[in-house]
């Protein structure tokens, strides 16, 4: 698999393939992606963000605007099943990845294109970022308590479009070894904030129901908010009428399960003070720890809100192993990446070396390719490689 990604939905979509055993060839240019370099954490400039997308891979650099790179793209494309590419329509074009240009050299080849709109309609050649697409798929709207509009601090459409894309390339592997043709996949940022705001959506096309932000407190059902403890804050939800009942009996107020106020979920999302007012008076008495083990023992769900530095700590997070600390030169400690989060009982994926430094594996990946070492070093020269 090549991968032409950048910043998060190619890269990650391209490093969920390579976590369960996919050869990964990153292609970068001569002096780096940007994604390479944001927020850096090393002394070579790279930031978490490449450390943690770009495990399993090899890197390549070839500069694509010089004429003489094209034997080397097509090597690299003939010796692959799968092109990972997040560019506008007309880069792709440009740079001889889009499908038509990729299938002449290799027809039964996979081009899984992601873009920030689609590559039709009169956006295709439009960029754009994850905080662009939350803002025109309504989240941001909603998003914090009433005042500006705010995006989430989580990219949610640049890391749902790769989880699409990933599942997509996997449809088009399958049908490739049935029919064997290849195909393109086809995602965008757009296609994903709507997808995930559709029921809000949904609700406010059929009911013409006009929502305004209010913070963390849900639209659909209550308890469902933030409570501060006498040492920190934790999350509850309630949903459904067992589950609230269970609740009221548990913070001492079994006459709200009869009230006229909270009879559904929908009826106490929309009386929420009341239920709130409970909560804060229960949870204000407690320490975070005993509220989560009343809870627990109640089966109400709800967690404590931790701060960055107490996710490491956390025992279900170490008893999961869920992060895997990773050696990476230049950085002065070893960088924390995510596990592979789907686990697979037979066949299990996981990070089996860190990401690439720049062109690492350049001479490695063109040697296989039929390029002799001197061969290499005038392609170096001539600043193509």
């Amino acid at each position: 698999m090549l991968d032409f990604g950048r910043y998060i939905a190619g890269p990650y979509c391209a490093m969920l393939l390579a976590d369960f055993g996919a050869e990964v060839i990153r292609v970068e240019r001569r002096e780096g992606g940007e994604d390479r370099y944001v927020a850096p954490i090393t002394e070579q400039g790279e930031g978490p963000m490449f450390i943690t997308l770009n495990r399993n891979k090899k890197s390549v650099t070839l500069n694509l605007g010089h004429p003489d790179s094209a034997e080397i793209k097509r090597r690299l494309i003939v010796s692959a099943d799968v092109v990972v590419a997040n560019l506008p329509l007309d880069v792709l074009a440009k740079t001889g990845l889009d499908y038509e240009s990729l299938t002449a050299i290799k027809p039964d080849i996979i081009l899984t294109r992601i873009s920030t709109f689609g590559h039709e309609g009169p956006y295709a050649n439009r960029v754009g970022f994850d905080s662009v697409v939350q803002a025109m798929s309504g989240a941001m709207s909603l998003t914090g308590f009433p005042g500006p509009p705010l995006r989430s601090v989580v990219n949610f459409a640049d890391y749902g479009t790769a989880l699409h894309a990933a599942f997509g390339t996997m449809v088009a592997l399958f049908e490739r070894a049935r029919s064997g043709k290849g195909q393109i996949v086809d995602a965008s940022l757009l296609a994903t904030g709507a997808t995930f705001m559709q029921a809000l959506l949904a609700e406010r096309h059929v009911l013409d129901l006009v929502r305004q932000q209010q913070g963390n407190t849900g639209y659909h059902a209550a308890p469902n908010d933030v409570y501060q403890t006498k040492d920190g804050w934790l999350i509850v939800q309630v949903i459904g009428q067992p589950m609230f009942k269970r609740w009221a009996n548990l913070v001492g107020r079994p006459d709200l399960i009869e009230d006229a106020r909270c009879v559904d979920d929908i009826t106490r999302a929309n009386n929420h003070p009341i239920i709130n007012e409970a909560m804060n008076v229960w949870a204000a008495e407690r320490t975070t720890e005993e509220a989560i083990q009343q809870l627990e023992a109640a089966r109400v769900p709800c967690g404590k809100v931790h701060s960055l530095g107490e996710v490491f700590a956390d025992p279900q997070v170490q008893a999961r192993k869920l992060f895997n600390f990773m050696e990476y030169p230049g950085a002065e400690k070893a960088v924390p990446a995510a596990e592979t989060a789907t686990r697979l009982s037979e066949t299990p994926g996981g990070i089996r070396h860190r990401a690439p430094t720049l062109g690492e594996h350049t001479d490695e990946v063109l040697q296989d390719l039929g390029w002799s070492a001197e061969e290499l070093a005038q392609l170096r020269s001539a600043q193509i490689i």
